[in-house]
């Protein structure tokens, strides 16, 4: 049975959430959890929860590739294969089966919702479908998807090309639109409880679909180019519902407290879990701690914390991202956890009860500034992107979040973030480089997307500086699952010998 269970899951056909063994069980009681009795109301909170909990605490990796975080070098040791670029099949296995099994959920979800006649359920669930399998494809470009929950058909699973699941994935959302936009909500069972995200605001859920179509075609802007970009923002905009805009964050609350199993996902994962244990690995990274205070951006004290026990006066200190002190260094000049700023300073890591978000209202209002000036969506460019940047400093809970930031976005003496500033005069860079600061441990693979496509933050300021790096740089894609390769090896191996060094993603050119 656990054979049969691991090549289910290698092959992307997962069973629900909270399922185990038993669910292949012949003789089962009618009232068990299984997914013939299901219905969408009873499986939408957790595959919420799961969704916006893997895209905020399994990307950490790439928050460390790209520069704001790094490892406490004075309390760990170094992590030769990530700090090197040294990938394998094993590296970040777990995220890939991960999402298959939130995405058989909502598979799940949109099956029974459509028998049941749920529209908005249905809905839904093709509008969180697009955020897995965007992220899968991301990361490994070609992965299973129009056979993934074909199980009795496809028990090995075929590989679809990234760049025709991106072009599924936008004909769902579309479909998913038509449906929210006529969709009765009192004929989705208990769906204001079930929707742990907009409480049934079918209007909410229209701009989140719309926004997320938007972050896929930004992510294609180099094969589309602008004008390409416009012809499909123009059938975005067409369907009247709008983005997310400030004050619309995508986040889920399904009532998280300080019990045990209960917390943020973030704050429990990145600053202090239930059991009172300490994140003390992840740290300030040198490159982006300097930026911030170079350019008189306050947000790294609402980024990083400051140091429990400060040595010679260093309230917020930071690592270069693989950095090792030498051997023989004494430990008293080391520094260590307590010495040092964790990732979850008081803006971004708010409380044990607070929502987790899944996309934040600034990302929205930055894709919407890029899309304004590459001259795909109508709209004031400058406009946008001020608008953009005073709502990280609103979303961080920075004091005086207003006049902070109009001083930050006027600077006479540090112009980095000023618009009209002589120094600024490519838009879409000084854009991209505000995203980036803002992104700051919501959701590494976004900004290594972005990272990826228009070069933005500089390879050379956030390189490993691991002496086991070699001629290494920063990986384009990872190396599919070493369950793919034991359970699915047909498949797999179709896909040729993956390089991370030199194969690329469809969309990065």
């Amino acid at each position: 049975m656990k054979k049969i269970l691991s090549i289910i899951l290698t092959t992307c056909v997962l069973v629900l959430t909270g399922c185990s063994e038993e669910f292949f069980n012949i003789n089962q009681s009618p009232n068990s959890a299984v997914e013939e009795n299901m219905t969408p109301s009873l499986i939408l909170p957790r595959a919420l929860h799961r969704t916006a909990s893997e895209s905020a605490i399994n990307n950490d990796e790439y928050l460390r590739w790209m520069g704001y975080w790094a490892r406490c070098s004075g309390t760990y040791g170094p992590n030769v294969d990530e700090e090197a670029y040294l990938l394998s099949s094993s590296f970040r296995r777990t995220s890939y089966l991960n999402w298959y099994n939130i995405l058989k959920d909502f598979d799940v979800i949109e099956k029974k919702s459509r028998a049941r006649n749920e529209t908005a359920y249905l809905a839904i669930a093709k509008i969180m479908k697009t955020i897995g399998f965007m992220q899968l494809v991301d990361q490994y470009n070609n992965v299973p998807y129009s056979k993934a929950f074909d199980l009795e058909k496809n028990m090995l699973t075929p590989y679809d090309k990234g760049q025709d699941i991106y072009k599924d994935l936008i004909v769902q959302l579309d479909s998913a639109d038509i449906l929210l936009k006529s969709a009765d909500i009192t004929a989705n069972l208990d769906i204001k409880t079930a929707d742990i995200m907009f409480k049934g605001d079918l209007s909410k859920w229209r701009k989140f679909g719309n926004t997320q179509r938007l972050r896929l075609i930004l992510h294609q802007s180099e094969i589309l180019g602008n004008s390409g970009l416009k012809t499909e923002i123009d059938k975005i905009v067409a369907n009247g519902a709008g983005f997310l805009g400030a004050g619309e964050t995508a986040e889920v609350q399904p009532t998280y407290s300080k019990d045990a199993g209960k917390q943020n996902p973030y704050w429990d994962t990145f600053n202090i879990n239930d059991a009172g244990g300490l994140d003390n690995f992840n740290r300030a990274n040198t490159y982006f701690l300097n930026l911030l205070k170079n350019n008189n951006d306050i947000r790294y004290q609402y980024f990083y914390s400051k140091a429990a026990t400060p040595k010679s006066g260093n309230t917020y200190y930071s690592f270069q991202y693989g950095f090792d002190y030498p051997s023989g260094t004494p430990e008293g000049d080391k520094y260590a956890a307590a010495n040092s700023s964790n990732v979850a300073g008081p803006g971004i890591g708010k409380s044990a009860t607070m929502a987790q978000w899944l996309l934040p209202s600034f990302e929205s209002m930055f894709m919407q500034a890029e899309a304004i000036q590459r001259g795909a969506l109508a709209g004031n460019a400058k406009a946008a992107y001020e608008a953009s940047v005073k709502e990280s400093f609103t979303w961080l809970n920075v004091t005086k979040a207003d006049s902070v930031s109009n001083a930050y976005l006027n600077s006479v003496t540090k112009p980095f973030a000023v618009w009209d500033n002589e120094q600024n005069t490519d838009k879409l860079k000084l854009i991209m480089t505000q995203k980036y600061i803002a992104m700051f441990g919501i959701n590494g693979l976004e900004t290594w997307t972005d990272f990826r496509r228009v070069g933005i933050p500089a390879q050379a300021d956030i390189l490993s500086i691991s002496p086991s790096r070699g001629n290494n740089v920063i990986p384009l894609r990872l190396i599919y699952p070493l369950e793919e390769y034991q359970y699915n090896a047909a498949n797999v191996q179709a896909e040729g010998t993956i390089n991370p060094q030199t194969m690329k993603i469809f969309w990065d050119k």
